[in-house]
């Protein structure tokens, strides 16, 4: 059974906005007199009646109690306040920002015993939307009060004592990751609904959200607007995180169950109640950055040839096919999409695992980490969407990826979506067949002195390995390129051993008209048997 709701409202007072918001800000000021710090964690004692007995032990907080709120928030209308921040931290510029850090020794969780502790995000810089961070201890969750002293404040001159619901800009859970006597950080939510986490000898990277609304038009970004976290015990194996999230079109209660590891899993649970009609919903949305690759180099004036997080989307489609979408940096905002049925998976990846390509000894662009998406459950028709934006350095994530179902959420509907992500580092192990390794393109040269070039032609070159690709590379006669494009032709295909990669380089010509935008699809097959994955690329003719 699930606890009241501090929302719930008596059946002779309807629900108000003011209302909702005010009973929330009631109920966590009320929850925080009872926090007291007790080492690394919290204590509490549970009340007594008169004979000095304990009181019966109260109905566990849940995902559930989660659930009502974002229900009765979504009954409301939207609040879009955010409170000013006090003097002193209201006008951080970045690099004061990045000095204020969160005190290890001060760190929560750890009273109970478990192997994960919890540290705060300090409001200021971009961040001065304030969450609420509970923490769930015998079902009864706390809300951690502010205080400065949790923060080196990195030479940040305070003029007075900032109050103890100033709130946090969000948070991160450190776990040993790498190695049993070190933490490392492990996940964190910092920002309206986004949130990255790491498996084994990887570095940050992309990002994950909660859900996107309307990106890359006009764009509506959801937020947290409170979290609860469960103090996990001594060797647990996972952290469960709950979150409430709210827009003008959309609340929704989510729940992580977040697994460390060599490839870090988070289970993900969103019950989402939705206020206005939604034109493109973004279920389980991934955020990254692409700049300059080997088959996009627009930008190439310094010594570090690649510039990116992820390289690619991976889909794989209800068919089975599996489809690689080499990413771009293209000169104007671009979409993508993948139609299909019941999808298997999607996810934005780093392939590219050479520091050769990168020459970058401080980022380490080589670890960065791919998410990989894989529904739980029939998510219906819909398609995956590349959202892929102009950017002019390495500093802004410019390429979005998202599940969008057919049917666009209409007010009163309530949609619920479970799904897992993985932090990939070798990719290989993901599908059975081979891959798209890398992608290049450039003018085409005739093959023979008398054959000419046709007008409007461009060559791409595709690089498959893994799998039985090396066993074909023996006999490649036996190997053949399945070619196409939506619009002009396919001029001409060559396929040779590459021994470099145990596999194969596919040339592609293709004639395209002038301004036209194509897509050229690219497969290799022995006989009636696809090897590789589907490698899409798109082009416009110039």
């Amino acid at each position: 059974m699930s606890r009241p709701s501090m929302f719930r409202s008596s059946g002779q007072s309807p629900l108000s906005r003011r209302g909702v918001l005010k009973s929330l800000a009631a109920t966590l000021a009320a929850s925080a007199a009872l926090v007291q710090p007790a080492g690394m964690g919290f204590a509490q004692t549970p009340p007594a009646d008169a004979a000095g007995e304990e009181t019966p032990q109260v109905a566990r907080f849940g995902y559930e109690d989660v659930v009502q709120r974002a229900r009765e928030l979504a009954a409301v209308a939207f609040d879009d306040h955010v409170p000013p921040l006090p003097e002193g931290v209201a006008n951080l510029d970045f690099d004061a920002y990045r000095n204020i850090r969160f005190r290890p020794d001060k760190a929560l969780l750890g009273s109970g015993g478990g192997p994960f502790r919890l540290q705060m995000f300090h409001l200021g810089f971009l961040f001065r939307r304030p969450v609420t961070v509970s923490i769930i201890r015998d079902g009864v969750p706390t809300p951690v009060p502010y205080s400065p002293q949790l923060f080196d404040m990195g030479g940040v001159k305070l003029d007075s004592e900032l109050p103890v619901n100033l709130g946090f800009a969000g948070f991160r859970l450190h776990y040993p990751l790498n190695n049993p006597h070190v933490l490392d950080e492990l996940i964190s939510f910092l920002g309206a609904s986004y949130f990255r986490f790491l498996g084994r000898g990887q570095q940050y990277g992309l990002s994950a959200r909660g859900l996107a609304v309307n990106a890359g038009a006009q764009e509506e970004f959801p937020f947290f607007r409170a979290f609860w976290i469960d103090n996990p015990g001594p060797g647990a194996e996972r952290v469960t995180v709950l979150g409430l999230l709210d827009s003008a079109s959309v609340t929704g209660a989510f729940q992580f169950f977040v697994y460390p590891g060599e490839e870090t899993v988070v289970d993900v649970t969103a019950t989402l109640f939705v206020r206005q009609p939604i034109e493109w919903l973004g279920v389980a949305p991934l955020t990254s950055m692409y700049f300059v690759g080997e088959n996009d180099r627009r930008f190439l004036d310094e010594f570090r040839p690649e510039l990116h997080d992820s390289d690619g989307l991976l889909v794989h489609a209800g068919s089975g096919e599996w489809i690689w979408r080499p990413l771009r940096n293209p000169p104007e905002q671009a979409r993508s999409s993948f139609i299909d049925k019941n999808i298997r998976g999607f996810g934005l990846l780093q392939r590219d695992r050479n520091f050769e390509h990168y020459q970058d000894i401080d980022l380490h662009y080589e670890l960065r980490p791919g998410y990989w998406v894989e529904p739980v459950g029939d998510w219906g028709p819909g398609h995956v969407e590349l959202l892929e934006i102009p950017t002019n350095d390495e500093t802004n994530d410019n390429i979005v990826a998202f599940w969008v179902p057919d049917a666009k959420p209409q007010p009163g509907q309530t949609l619920v979506y479970r799904y897992r992500i993985r932090a990939v580092a070798d990719a290989e192990g993901l599908h059975p067949g081979g891959r798209a390794v890398n992608t290049y393109q450039g003018k085409p040269k005739a093959a023979g002195s008398t054959e000419a070039v046709l007008p409007g032609t461009r060559r791409f070159l595709v690089d498959f390995a893994g799998n039985d690709l090396a066993y074909y590379a023996l006999d490649p006669a036996s190997v053949t390129i399945d070619a196409s494009v939506s619009k002009g032709q396919v001029v001409r295909t060559f396929l040779s051993s590459n021994a470099k990669i145990n596999g194969f380089r596919a040339g592609i010509d293709v004639a395209v008209p002038p301004g036209e935008t194509v897509d050229i699809r690219a497969f290799l097959r022995a006989g009636g048997r696809a090897l590789t994955e589907t490698w899409i690329h798109p082009w416009t003719a110039r």
